[in-house]
């Protein structure tokens, strides 16, 4: 009772009629100040966890995630989408840092032992990130899409064709339409770039670092990945 009391906050006095009211449908039991989740209470404690989750994620820019399309992410994995709190909505991004990959998962991603994408655009400044990733053994791996790979085979040079057909990188084709702009992972975030209900882009982006959250990316990456066909870049 008294860890009970502590972690609410709250006295003795209001909360003995809330837990008459637990006890009357049979949700906790206990004697002596000490209670605990009967089976019915474990079941639904077990459902409620995730609810609360997802509420929170939304509720807190109910705004942005009502305005985007999450058509993209597989069912099982959407009533999972709490799993990416707690996250950073990185929003009125200056107008000079819009072609450019976020500075901080950037620095962590050279220094991780693998980066993942799933996208559908490169940042100008790929070829020499790519160089970087190479000089410092980041195995990558990236799903694209149809559209960018005919983009890259028309304007490539061989210098960044090479850099693509390391050994350290594996590149895939995504068969089917991306309904997203760009995704990925490595050791230390999760990033995600999503398309507006309208099919707009939107440079607004989402960040975590929970591990939750990078294993939902992982997930994920994991469903896109799936169903890609490896390819060269020099074919």
């Amino acid at each position: 009772m008294d860890f009970i009391l502590m972690s609410l906050d709250t006295t003795r006095v209001a909360l003995l009629p809330q837990i008459r009211i637990l006890e009357n449908h049979h949700l906790i039991t206990g004697a002596d100040d000490t209670y605990e989740l009967t089976n019915i209470g474990k079941l639904i404690v077990d459902e409620m966890s995730p609810l609360l989750d997802i509420v929170d994620i939304f509720d807190s820019n109910i705004d942005f995630w009502g305005t985007h399309d999450l058509g993209f992410i597989p069912p099982h994995l959407l009533r999972r989408i709490g799993e990416l709190a707690p996250y950073t909505l990185a929003e009125s991004i200056p107008l000079t840092e819009m072609s450019e990959p976020n500075k901080t998962v950037l620095q962590k991603a050279k220094i991780s032992n693998y980066q993942t994408s799933v996208t559908g655009f490169l940042f100008p400044t790929f070829p020499s990130v790519l160089a970087e990733f190479r000089k410092n053994g980041v195995n990558f791996s990236m799903v694209i899409s149809s559209e960018l790979l005919s983009k890259i085979r028309a304007e490539a040079n061989d210098d960044f064709r090479n850099l693509l057909n390391s050994d350290l990188n594996k590149i895939y084709l995504c068969p089917e339409e991306m309904g997203f702009i760009s995704f990925g992972y490595n050791e230390y975030f999760f990033m995600i770039r999503f398309l507006t209900k309208n099919g707009d882009y939107d440079h607004n982006y989402l960040v975590s670092s929970s591990p939750s959250a990078l294993e939902w990316g992982k997930e994920l990456f994991d469903y896109y990945l799936k169903n890609a066909v490896p390819i060269d870049i020099m074919w």
